[in-house]
């Protein structure tokens, strides 16, 4: 995914930054709490189509941002 592409872009409920999860290829948003899908290397910034982080999950990234 295009670096300055992930600079831009935030939270479309939020309006927060993202965190990238390379492994799941997912956009973290902490502050709402969901993960937000990249599909062939384009972000899926729908609510619909996020799904929620668990508590654990919410624990890691929320903890990586404050890091």
């Amino acid at each position: 995914m295009d670096k300055q592409l992930l600079t831009i872009l935030v939270c479309p409920i939020t309006k927060t930054p993202l965190q990238v999860d390379k492994e799941k290829e997912e956009l973290i948003s902490t502050a709402a709490k969901l993960a937000y899908p990249v599909r062939d290397g384009i972000p899926v910034m729908l609510e619909d189509e996020a799904r929620a982080l668990t508590q654990d999950e919410f624990e890691f990234w929320h903890a990586k941002k404050s890091a």
